[in-house]
Parts: C-alpha cells; sequence; structure tokens
C-alpha cells in the first residue's frame, strides 16, 4: 500500500473531496484572474488587509443584488482598486471588527446610498420560491492550504471555510497513523496562530476546528496560549470519543453532516452567538463568541424532528451531566419551538420556560433574548397576571420559576384551553413530579372544557383526566440527576422491558472523559471526629438509645470546641493547599457546606475570627434565608456588611474567598472559581450528586477539586454518585395494583365506609353547599378513628392513607386508565388526613444533654482517596406504592450504658484505633444499614423475620465496603461468629425498633 495514502495531506485531500459531495465547492487561491472554474472549483483571492474572498463576495452580490454590486464597486471591473470599492471593503472590515460575522451574516448593514446589504440568505420557509433560489446562491468554499498572515507568508492553515467570501471556519487537520493527534493541532493554534492576526481576531470567523482521524475539538475565539478548546465528539459507550465508523473516519461527521452546507446554515442563523455581558461594579461591557457543542446540537435538532414529526403532547427527558451547557440547550430549544412546524402550522404557540434554580431564572431570560434577537418575542411572568397578559400580547416565550408557577397559571382563562403549549423545565427532579405538574397540566388541557351541564361524575371524570399529561402540550424535561418519579413520568419505554430512559443523554461520565466537567470525586478526603463525653450528674436516667445517639452527635458536632478546630483544619487548609498551590492561577475559593442556618452562622464566626488570628488576607461570606437568631431576625447583610443580592459577585472578588452556606447556594450556583468544598452535613442521593458538583465547573488553568467532608464517608457518596454516572435507567415501573391493596386494606379498618366517601364527595363538588355540611362527615371518621383503634392501628391506618394519597397523585399522571373511585378516595382521604390526631409521642431521649459534657475532642484526616464509580448503567427502582407505618419503641438505657456505646464498646478486642472501631459500630454501620433500600421496603412491609433476613443482607454489604479501610473489624466480623452475631443483633435493634429479636 502507497504509504502516502495515510499521510497527513491524504486527510486534508479526503476532507475536502467529501465536503464537496456534501455540497461544498473547492476553492483553489491563483495568483492571477484566469478563471479556473470546474463543477466543483472556484478561484479565491483573499484580499490582504481585508481577510476575506473579494472574487466570491463580488460573485455572490453580483448574482443576488446586481445594483448593490455596482453602488459599492464590485460590479464590472471590480477588480480594479476604486474609492467606491476601497470605501465600501473598509466599512465591511469595521462591521466585521466592531459587531463579529455572524452579525454581519444575519443582519447585514447600510452603506451610503445603499439602505441594506445582504450577505447571507437563510434557509426559506417551505415553499417560497424567490427565497429558495436565493438561499441557492449562496457560495459555500472551502479551500486548502490558506496562507493567512501578513507577517510571514509561509505560514498557512490547512483549511478554510468561506461563505460568501466571509471566513467563517478554520480548520488544522493531523493523523494519528504519523503520529499526531488533535491536541497536537490545540497547541498549534494556541503556540503557532498568533491572536492578532486579522483570520484569527475575536469576531473574524465563527469557529476554528482541531481536527484528527479520532477526535475533534473547537474554540469560538482564539486567545494564545489560553484559547479554550472544547471537545466536539459524539461520544461512545457513554464516555468521550467517537465510534468506530464502518464507512469512514470516525470524525467524518463533522464534515459530512454537521458542516454540510443545510447544517451549517442552520447554526449560523439559530445557534452561534455573540453574548455581551457588563461588569455591574466597573460598567465595563465584554462579549463572549458561542459555538454549539455536539450534544447540544444533537438533542435540540432532535427534539425539534419529533416535535415537527407528532406535534404537541410528548414527554422528553433530557438528561445532561451538571455543567454541560443546559442553559444554552434550553435557550436554542425554545427560541426555535416557537418557528416549529407540524403539518403546515405551528406545532406550538407558546413556550413556557419553568425552572426551580433562581440564579438562573434571569440568566436563561437574557439567554434566550439574545438568541432569538427579537426581545419583543419573550416575556418574564413574575405576577399571577403577567402569563395571561403575554399570552394575550402575542409573546411566545414566556419564563418562571417554578415557586411562581401555581400561581400564575392560575390565571390561565378557559379561551387558552385550545392553545398548543410547550413546557420546558429546568432541573426536572424537583419541579414537575407532584401536585404543580397536575395544576400546570389542568391549566393547559383542551380536554377539560366545562359546558353549561357537568354532571358531578363528569367533574370527577374531568379532575382525574387534567391531573394527565395533556395532549396540547409538550413537556421538555431538563436535569442531570432523574429520580424515578422523573423517569416514569417523563423517560422512554425501555425497548423490549419494562421501565423507561431519557430521550437523550450527556453522562457525567462522558462529560469528565472529555474534561469538560471535572471529577469531584478524585480529590476526596474523609474527615473522622471522635470525642469522649463524661456523665456530670450522681443518678442514672434511662433516655431513648436512638434519639439519644443523635442527640450526642450533634451536640459534640454543634459544640464551640468542634466548630473551632473544624474551622481552623478549613482555613489552614485553604491557605496551604488552595493559595499555596496556586489553584486555578491562583483565584481559587472554596465553599463550606452545614447542615443548618445557625450552624453557618457559627462556622462563618469562627472562620472569621481565625482568618484574622492567622493574619490572613481573606475574608469569609456567609449565606442564608432570613433567620431569627437570639430572638432576633437577622440577614446575611449583618454579618457580611453588603446586601445578600452581591454574594455571587462579591465572593468572585478579593478579599473574599471562602462562602459558608445553608442550602443556598448548594444548587443551582455556577461558580467556576469553587475549588474546594468543606462538607460538615449529611448528603445522600441527589443532593451529593447537586453540592459535590458545584466544583465541577471547567476553567481555564483549573485541573482539579477537593472535598473535605466531616459528615459522609466514600462508600456513601460513591453511593449517591454511581446511578448518575452513565445513563440513568428505571428498572421498572410503579405497579398499580398497589392502590388496590391499600384500598382494600384501609376499608378493612373500618374508619369510613363508601358511603362516607360518596356522600363527601357529592357534597363536596356542589358549589352551593359550605363545609358546615363537609365537616361533619369527617370529624364522625376521625371519632372511629381514636374510638376503636389502638395507637398501632392509628399509625397503620394514617401511614397507609398517606401512602394512598401520595401513590396516588403521582401515579394519575402517567396511568393510561382512570379510575373514578381512586380520585374519590384521594380527595376525601387528603381531607381526612389531617383530622387524624398523631399518637402523643414523648422524647424519651428529652434531658439527655443536661446530664453530659464533652471531655474531649480530635479529628483524623483520612488519606485522600479517588473514588471510583462502576462502568454499568445506573439503574433506579420504581416509585414504591406500598403503606403503612408502625410505631418505633425506644429502646430505654441508663446514661452510663448509652456513653458506654460511645466511649467503651469493645475494649476486650485490641483494636489498631478503638476510637475509629468505636464510631464505626455506633454510628456509621447502622446509618448504611438504613439507607439500604430492600431493607428500607422489608422495615415498611415485613414481619420482624423477613425484616431482619434483608437487613442482615444489607450489613454484609456494608461490611463488605468497609474490606479495604477497617481490615481488622472485617475480620473480626467474618471470622468471629460471636462478635458477628452480636453486631448484627446490635445492629438490627438499632434500626428496627421494638419488635427486633
Amino acid at each position: 500500500m502507497n504509504g502516502a495514502m495515510m499521510n497527513e495531506e491524504s486527510l486534508e485531500a479526503l476532507v475536502v473531496k467529501q465536503m464537496a459531495e456534501a455540497g461544498w465547492k473547492q476553492g483553489i487561491i491563483v495568483p492571477a484572474l484566469a478563471v479556473v472554474d470546474a463543477d466543483r472549483q472556484v478561484r479565491v483571492s483573499i484580499a490582504r488587509g481585508y481577510g476575506l474572498d473579494v472574487q466570491q463576495l463580488t460573485t455572490f452580490l453580483q448574482e443576488t443584488q446586481p445594483a448593490v454590486a455596482e453602488a459599492v464597486g464590485l460590479g464590472e471591473g471590480w477588480a480594479t482598486e476604486t474609492p467606491a470599492r476601497t470605501k465600501f471593503l473598509a466599512k465591511l472590515q469595521g462591521e466585521i471588527t466592531k459587531n463579529g460575522v455572524v452579525q454581519v451574516l444575519r443582519r447585514g448593514f447600510g452603506h451610503g446610498a445603499v439602505p441594506h446589504i445582504n450577505f447571507y440568505y437563510p434557509i426559506p420557509t417551505r415553499g417560497n420560491t424567490l427565497a429558495e433560489a436565493l438561499h441557492a446562491a449562496n457560495r459555500w468554499v472551502v479551500v486548502r492550504q490558506v496562507h493567512y498572515s501578513s507577517v510571514d507568508a509561509g505560514k498557512s492553515l490547512d483549511l478554510v471555510a468561506f461563505v460568501n467570501g466571509l471566513p467563517i471556519a478554520t480548520f488544522e487537520l493531523k493523523n494519528y497513523i504519523t503520529k499526531q493527534t488533535v491536541a497536537d493541532a490545540v497547541a498549534q493554534y494556541q503556540v503557532d496562530r498568533n491572536p492578532k492576526e486579522l483570520l484569527f481576531q475575536p469576531g473574524r470567523c465563527l469557529v476554528h476546528f482541531a481536527v484528527d482521524d479520532k477526535r475533534v475539538k473547537f474554540c469560538a475565539e482564539l486567545a494564545g496560549p489560553k484559547s479554550w478548546f472544547l471537545p466536539f465528539d459524539k461520544g461512545y459507550q457513554d464516555g468521550a470519543g467517537n465510534p468506530p465508523n464502518p464507512d469512514g473516519v470516525m470524525t467524518d461527521y463533522l464534515w459530512r453532516e454537521i458542516l454540510a452546507p443545510p447544517s451549517l446554515a442552520d447554526i449560523i442563523e439559530n445557534y452561534v452567538q455573540v453574548t455581551t455581558t457588563k461588569d455591574t461594579k466597573t460598567g465595563r461591557k465584554s462579549q463572549k463568541r458561542i459555538f454549539p457543542r455536539y450534544h447540544q446540537l444533537d438533542v435540540v435538532r432532535r427534539l425539534l424532528a419529533d416535535v415537527e414529526a407528532n406535534g404537541a403532547g410528548r414527554r422528553y427527558l433530557i438528561q445532561h451531566s451538571a455543567g454541560s451547557g443546559k442553559s444554552n440547550s434550553i435557550a436554542w430549544l425554545a427560541h426555535q419551538l416557537i418557528e416549529a412546524k407540524h403539518n403546515g402550522a405551528n406545532a406550538v404557540d407558546s413556550v413556557l420556560v419553568v425552572t426551580d434554580r433562581r440564579l438562573l431564572d434571569g440568566q436563561i431570560k437574557e439567554t434566550i433574548k439574545s438568541f432569538t434577537q427579537v426581545g419583543s418575542t419573550v416575556a418574564h411572568a413574575e405576577h399571577s397576571s403577567d402569563l395571561k397578559n403575554a399570552i394575550e400580547a402575542g409573546k411566545r416565550i414566556i419564563i418562571t420559576t417554578v415557586q411562581k408557577f401555581p400561581y400564575i397559571v392560575a390565571s390561565l382563562g378557559a379561551e387558552h384551553r385550545a392553545r398548543k403549549f410547550a413546557v420546558i423545565i429546568d432541573e426536572a427532579h424537583s419541579s414537575q413530579t407532584g401536585k404543580a405538574a397536575a395544576a400546570l397540566s389542568g391549566s393547559l388541557s383542551t380536554e377539560g372544557a366545562q359546558g353549561d351541564e357537568e354532571s358531578a361524575e363528569e367533574m370527577l371524570v374531568r379532575m382525574v383526566e387534567q391531573k394527565k399529561l395533556p395532549a396540547n402540550a409538550s413537556y421538555f424535561a431538563f436535569t442531570a440527576t432523574p429520580k424515578n418519579k422523573t423517569l416514569e413520568l417523563f423517560g422512554e419505554p425501555v425497548p423490549g422491558a419494562l421501565g423507561k430512559r431519557p430521550f437523550h443523554s450527556y453522562t457525567m461520565k462522558q462529560a469528565i472523559q472529555e474534561g469538560f466537567i471535572l471529577d469531584v470525586l478524585q480529590g476526596y478526603v474523609p474527615i473522622e471526629s471522635y470525642y469522649k463525653l463524661v456523665k456530670t450528674v450522681e443518678d442514672e436516667p434511662e433516655f431513648d438509645a436512638s434519639r439519644a445517639s443523635k442527640k450526642l452527635r450533634a451536640y459534640v458536632e454543634g459544640h464551640e470546641t468542634a466548630i473551632r478546630k473544624k474551622a481552623e483544619i478549613m482555613a489552614d487548609h485553604f491557605h496551604t493547599q488552595v493559595i499555596g498551590k496556586h489553584k486555578i492561577g491562583g483565584r481559587g475559593r472554596a465553599m463550606v457546606v452545614t447542615k443548618t442556618i445557625a450552624r453557618a452562622i457559627d462556622y462563618y464566626e469562627a472562620i472569621r475570627d481565625y482568618l484574622v488570628e492567622r493574619g490572613s488576607p481573606y475574608k469569609a461570606i456567609v449565606a442564608f434565608s432570613d433567620f431569627e437568631r437570639d430572638g432576633r431576625k437577622v440577614t446575611e447583610a449583618d454579618y457580611n456588611g453588603f446586601p445578600g443580592k452581591e454574594i455571587p459577585d462579591r465572593i468572585q472578588q478579593d478579599p473574599y474567598r471562602i462562602l459558608v452556606v445553608a442550602d443556598k447556594y448548594q444548587t443551582g450556583y455556577d461558580q467556576a472559581l469553587l475549588h474546594t468544598m468543606y462538607v460538615d452535613k449529611p448528603l445522600s442521593s441527589v443532593l451529593a450528586v447537586q453540592t459535590l458538583s458545584r466544583l465541577n465547573r471547567a476553567w481555564p488553568g483549573k485541573t482539579d477539586t477537593a472535598v473535605l467532608d466531616f459528615a459522609n464517608t466514600a462508600d456513601e457518596i460513591r453511593a449517591a454518585f454511581e446511578p448518575y454516572y452513565r445513563t440513568t435507567v428505571l428498572a421498572g415501573e410503579t405497579d398499580p395494583d398497589k392502590l388496590h391493596d391499600l384500598q382494600g386494606a384501609l376499608a378493612r379498618a373500618g374508619v369510613y365506609s363508601d358511603e362516607h366517601v360518596d356522600r363527601f364527595i357529592a357534597l363536596f363538588l356542589d358549589e352551593s353547599v359550605d363545609r358546615s355540611q363537609l365537616d361533619p362527615i369527617l370529624d364522625h371518621c376521625a371519632a372511629e378513628y381514636m374510638e376503636q383503634m389502638d395507637e398501632d392501628e392509628q399509625i397503620e391506618f394514617k401511614g397507609q392513607a398517606k401512602a394512598f394519597v401520595r401513590t396516588y397523585s403521582f401515579l394519575s399522571l402517567v396511568l393510561p386508565f382512570s379510575n373514578i373511585e381512586w380520585e374519590k378516595l384521594s380527595i376525601f382521604l387528603g381531607l381526612l388526613i389531617p383530622k387524624l390526631p398523631a399518637p402523643e409521642e414523648t422524647d424519651l431521649s428529652a434531658g439527655i444533654l443536661d446530664t453530659i459534657d464533652l471531655d474531649s475532642y480530635r479529628i483524623e484526616k483520612r488519606e485522600e482517596v479517588s473514588i471510583a464509580l462502576a462502568e454499568a448503567e445506573g439503574e433506579l427502582q420504581p416509585v414504591p406504592a406500598g403503606g403503612g407505618g408502625r410505631r418505633v419503641e425506644p429502646e430505654l438505657e441508663r446514661i452510663s450504658e448509652i456513653l458506654d456505646q460511645f466511649n467503651d464498646l469493645f475494649g476486650n478486642i485490641d483494636w489498631d484505633d478503638e476510637d475509629r472501631i468505636r464510631e464505626r459500630i455506633t454510628s456509621e454501620i447502622p446509618e448504611k444499614v438504613l439507607v439500604d433500600q430492600d431493607y428500607a421496603n422489608a422495615r415498611a412491609n415485613n414481619d420482624a423475620d423477613n425484616a431482619k433476613l434483608a437487613m442482615t443482607a444489607a450489613l454484609a454489604k456494608v461490611m463488605q465496603g468497609m474490606l479495604r479501610d477497617e481490615t481488622q473489624l472485617f475480620k473480626q466480623f467474618v471470622d468471629n461468629p460471636d462478635f458477628k452475631t452480636w453486631l448484627t443483633d446490635a445492629v438490627f435493634r438499632s434500626t428496627y425498633g421494638k419488635d427486633a429479636t
């Protein structure tokens, strides 16, 4: 085989050949004006000082706007320098420099006596023959080996793509076979391409591609060594890279598909953007150039294609990793949905963007306005009347927060029910899986229009149907961490199996492997605390052991001694490991995550004081919602000295470097300068992923992150992250038969009868009836509950009633059928439950804190670990539909016995670290067993014997997970039958309750 067939030049030739097949013309640069015009070849003449192809621009203007061409000096004899020609090219040069080539292509401009010049004709609407002809006149030209430099004539680019003579993309090609990769192409742009050269100046091109035969990267704005290249790969097996291509090189999708003229025209018109931001402090404006990444382009195009094919009424779940650019994807989708067609008509009339991230509310609003180029199409709904007013005013895109949404949808009148809506939900897991979804769906539905005569049964049917997702609304749910309810409500059926999966995914695994986000689990350091408590009273009072243990732990961790020691660790670590190691170019910030607002304030004060003591030049900020402390309402401004709304800006400015939070800013907050997180709050499941993911945003110079965790273990964090590392799949579907079981169990309890339910619902639906006729029915049933049931039966009944209402509320959204009896019972129980008093519970741990004191406290920093996640798809179990509750009887133990569990447990064994083993056995192992899903289900639905079997299996998994870190403890569990039996019984007693055997 000829080796030249596999070199870089051969790849370059292949790219141009296949681009020509996709609709491009191949340009050949020639110094003379002789025509070189084969079928797919045209001559190119790049004008020095202007950085564009005057020949192609002239041809375009002469073919589409001949009078304009003459007026600007590009008519007959265009190659000759004339004052008109020079003046026009200088104007064009200035417009590109000022506004960027994308704005010139989209909007054109006027010049002299010419009111408007078009430099590009957009994709035509179907059937517009004139627009089709003009669009076909656009000249797409790709040129090899373009000598671009005005300083060094020998320097050239592998490829440059032009539209109507204006350069829009450059390419550096490399070849694995000749031992050059995309990394070499990136380095070439960063080191060898002077960003001051005309072609590389901001806005002169849309994009710069670094390409080899396996990978693609791009940069929207070159800045020398600081040029930031992002991946543009399809992804492979939920990770980085591209799949093998049986029909060519792995990366040919770039030039065959993405850059084919129809696709590139769509990108020019609907995706590429220059956004302007203003520094509120200095007033200076800065521009950011945006080019879509592959997954963003792919998801928006797939969604639009599905809407255009199927119309409104479908549901879509988009699982895109945190930090993957969901805001831009949402904005691109929103502004293109308003133009989408289905069967020749608008697919949707209005697009509602619902976000539960307050910080992103304004960002999404501004992004959509920027991308649509028509701000008048966008409205922001702040109050209940705004949504109705926006629709009546012809606004096509309406943005609101989920907190305001239930009030806003109530203002929709019946006249809007015939409209078609698209509802885009940002971070769907916490927005639309409960009553808010039902309220939203009912407000938009066309299925519930009332006639003049409506029977009670018809009204019930309407209420059921309103809870289903209506046929006139499509839902687009974006989230990085879908819960089981979200998957069941919005997911796609898994072919050949029960369960659901996302419509589109861009996984955490792919984002990490591509370097678009950082892996926050690679610098994870668990911090363990050990303490000794002493009894301060003479007698031996008895307390509920389980509650007492929790109170003792909270007492210790909130003690001023513990807060101070942990604050010192945090501040010292920040100075030595973040500042001292010049993280993010010396700009690194840290976040402290605390359990409560009171704890956040305590930490802030401790860190503030210690920073002063150690002579630090930096300061901390505390963030929380308004709070009452020592009988006085306090705000963030009382501690920080400036309004809370300024916190996101202030933390980016020195001297502020450490942000202490309690819930606020823990999710939905994007700050790329965050490098380190100090966690003193139990985290699990979605909250753990969202919280630690505050650190994952990539930034030039940011190569790693760090987490110091005072409240969780590596195993717990791994368990939280694993379902969301790859595509998350629902393993089954919620079983509606569980509702039949609950309905039967509730009926057998004898608290109410069918007649009670029917009579109550008939009165409830009669608008002429007031509550004086409703309360007696509920009060009668509540009296039966109190008089005929003992406390255990009351707990079980109330738990089953709550489970029925909760499960039906969810299932009514997804079931393909309606059940009037369930709807009636759900309404009835929803109003009965508040009437059912809970059995009085005495806190048998009350007063324990008055009997003890903290004798000693120490903190041990464990080794930094890199938490590895499983490669399998994440799997969630469907929503459990079981119900029923039971009283957990307190275990009364003497105070000295409880302290023994903390201080003297297993003293007869020569442990390597007795304090740490004591903490494992008394706290960590039971806590891990409690979160095991199988054991949780068994506790709720099985007897003690079966529950213990599930607990034993859960304990075995927990102990297996301790094999590496706690080898001695694991060996005792495996090799010492007496110890294993004791530990099994002890953990079961502490986690199950009075019936434990």
